[in-house]
């Protein structure tokens, strides 16, 4: 399909223009896309993903290495208490040697039951220091992947932020170079393409090359080609498959 614009542009006018525009906006679109697809930034927000799964892990490993010291400071704390309970018992039982014999054995029978308890509450307490030991071991190696990680961070962070200083720097000129090309455009010419461009995923006008539109690489008719060619320079064409303006070469200085 076909408009005709206002007054006839020259070969070189605002068709051409256009174009340039066209592609500055491409250009920008690409170092947009450039930015956000780094592979350092994609590597470093892989990386904080990692970072808080290993956190998460290590503070479970805290809660449960805590758990276990709290249990080993109850155990050491009886231990302590049976200790000194069979301290005194002894020290009873040395000083009542001429007591009633059945008070004697009611001494030895508690520090017979406080030593089978000192066993018991030893053997709990390596049974706990074994729980302890591989807990220990693995909070320590996700203390060591943190610290290496976050060394890896800082080098990305560093990275990153230099290239989108480079790249942003780029967008300035060529966001400033597309401000000065796109006053040179017609206001209703303009209008039309921004309005393409919102609707058509960034690219509102396209060359014709040979028979195909460069915008959505579609083939158009022979017919259709044919009259367009025919058309008068300052005729705005559109790509009947995908409606973005179509920018002759002949209007280019092409053939």
């Amino acid at each position: 399909m076909s408009d005709t614009a206002g007054p006839g542009p020259s070969a070189e006018g605002p068709f051409a223009v256009l174009l340039g525009v066209q592609d500055l906006d491409t250009a920008i679109a690409q170092h947009e896309h450039r930015k956000a697809a780094l592979p350092e930034r994609k590597e470093l927000e892989e990386l904080a993903r990692r970072v808080a799964a290993l956190r998460r892990e290590a503070a479970q490993l805290t809660e449960q290495r805590d758990a276990l010291a709290t249990r080993l400071s109850h155990l050491e704390e009886q231990s302590d208490a049976v200790v000194a309970r069979r301290r005194t018992l002894e020290e009873r039982l040395y000083a009542a040697r001429g007591a009633p014999g059945r008070d004697l054995q009611a001494i030895e029978t508690e520090v017979a039951q406080l030593a089978g308890r000192l066993d018991q509450l030893e053997t709990d307490e390596l049974a706990v220091l074994e729980e302890q030991e591989p807990v220990e071991a693995e909070l320590a190696r996700h203390e060591s992947e943190l610290a290496e990680m976050a060394d890896r961070s800082a080098e990305l962070s560093a990275a990153v932020q230099k290239i989108d200083a480079e790249i942003d720097r780029e967008l300035v000129e060529l966001a400033e170079r597309r401000r000065s090309e796109a006053h040179r455009l017609p206001e209703a010419l303009a209008r039309r393409y921004e309005d393409l461009r919102s609707r058509l995923g960034g690219t509102g006008a396209a060359r014709l090359v040979g028979d195909r539109c460069d915008g959505c690489h579609l083939t158009l008719p022979a017919m259709e080609v044919d009259r367009i060619r025919h058309l008068p320079p300052d005729a705005v064409v559109t790509c009947d498959q995908c409606g973005r303006i179509l920018i002759r070469a002949s209007l280019l200085g092409g053939t």
